[in-house]
């Protein structure tokens, strides 16, 4: 059971419930994370545009974010992120196979070997961001630049943040259309409830 609860779109400002919206057109749902996260509206909001920032702009494909965010969710083992980001990251290409046996990724041959020096960084920096060796830098620079290195450390260090603040929460999965819009069987709008 969540330590803390979830606020409905009802019991938020009419700023964070267009946050809310924005979550649920994007994803059909509202992450439990975000309602928990609205009890503080400026760090929500915030956040809500870090997150953006981090997965939607730069030159990294989206595509390669959500994989390393996969490999970072299963070093911490954090249920709350593997059940969205998975879902996400096959929604982007990425094969049940590849997702399940991330962690075999060394030996595999369906991953390029760009693709295979970000998720070692994404393994190294969750386990200790000190054990990057120089050495493991100057692979990653040979295959990207400066600003997709911080692209790749800032998805792996976002999601190590979320991946903490879902676990010490006991935060259960969302569910589909969970946090959203509900409809009246008159055919009008009400928030969902959910707790």
């Amino acid at each position: 059971m969540p330590r803390i609860s979830r606020l409905d779109r009802s019991e938020v400002s009419p700023t964070i419930a267009t946050l809310y919206d924005k979550a649920f057109a994007q994803r059909g749902n509202v992450p439990n994370m975000f309602r928990t996260m609205a009890h503080r509206p400026e760090i929500f909001a915030t956040m809500q545009a870090h997150f953006d920032a981090v997965l939607n702009t730069g030159t990294v494909p989206t595509r390669l974010k959500e994989l390393i965010i996969v490999r970072t969710s299963q070093v911490n083992q954090t249920p709350y992120c593997l059940a969205s980001h998975t879902r996400l990251a096959e929604g982007l290409g990425w094969s049940e196979d590849q997702l399940t046996h991330l962690a075999e990724w060394p030996s595999r041959n369906d991953f390029t070997p760009a693709e295979k020096a970000a998720l070692r960084l994404a393994e190294t920096v969750t386990r200790n961001a000190h054990a990057v060796s120089d050495e493991q830098f100057r692979e990653l620079r040979g295959y990207y630049s400066e600003g997709e290195i911080v692209e790749l450390l800032c998805a792996i260090g976002l999601f190590n943040y979320f991946n903490r603040f879902n676990d010490a929460l006991q935060m259960a999965p969302t569910k589909p259309g969970e946090g959203g819009p509900a409809m009246t069987a008159a055919g009008e709008t009400v928030t969902a409830i959910s707790r």
